[in-house]
């Protein structure tokens, strides 16, 4: 199965991040979507989780949860905007993959067997930080990550 990583789009759907979730399973927003617009364009492709990040007001983000629990493939994997908002210990809960933004730092780690994705920011250019979204390949019980440069 895969899975397109989104954040930090701050209201910008670029084309490229489009063209590099064309063939997604499902995508996940990990918040900071900034236009209800930017949600509609990600539907357009593949069946869509959100959150809501710190930018994100109104009522269209009223309805998007601050966290969610996703089940998917055999694996539990937990979305939230702000990593360091991160309020429970994921071994211990029973999570597999943790995907936050925020930081707009593009970031893959395995600690204590959990995967940790920051997929970047796929919105405007903020200082010198790259364009970036991910992929996630969930197969057989198992995530495996590549993250991918729009920029």
């Amino acid at each position: 199965m895969r899975i397109g990583l989104i954040a930090d789009t701050h209201g910008l759907l670029r084309p490229e991040a489009l063209a590099a979730l064309r063939g997604c399973t499902q995508i996940i927003h990990a918040g900071d979507v900034g236009k209800p617009a930017v949600l509609d364009g990600l539907r357009a492709i593949a069946p869509l989780a959100a959150i809501r990040g710190n930018v994100d007001h109104g009522d269209w983000a009223l309805a998007l949860p601050e966290r969610l629990d996703l089940r998917i493939a055999g694996l539990t994997l937990h979305v939230l905007h702000d990593l360091k908002q991160l309020d429970r210990d994921p071994v211990a809960a029973g999570i597999d993959v943790v995907i936050a933004g925020h930081s707009h730092q593009p970031k893959v780690e395995r600690r204590d067997g959990v995967l940790y994705v920051n997929p970047g920011s796929a919105g405007p250019r903020r200082f010198s930080l790259p364009i970036s979204l991910a992929v996630l390949e969930l197969d057989g019980g198992q995530a495996q990550v590549e993250l991918i440069n729009l920029s």
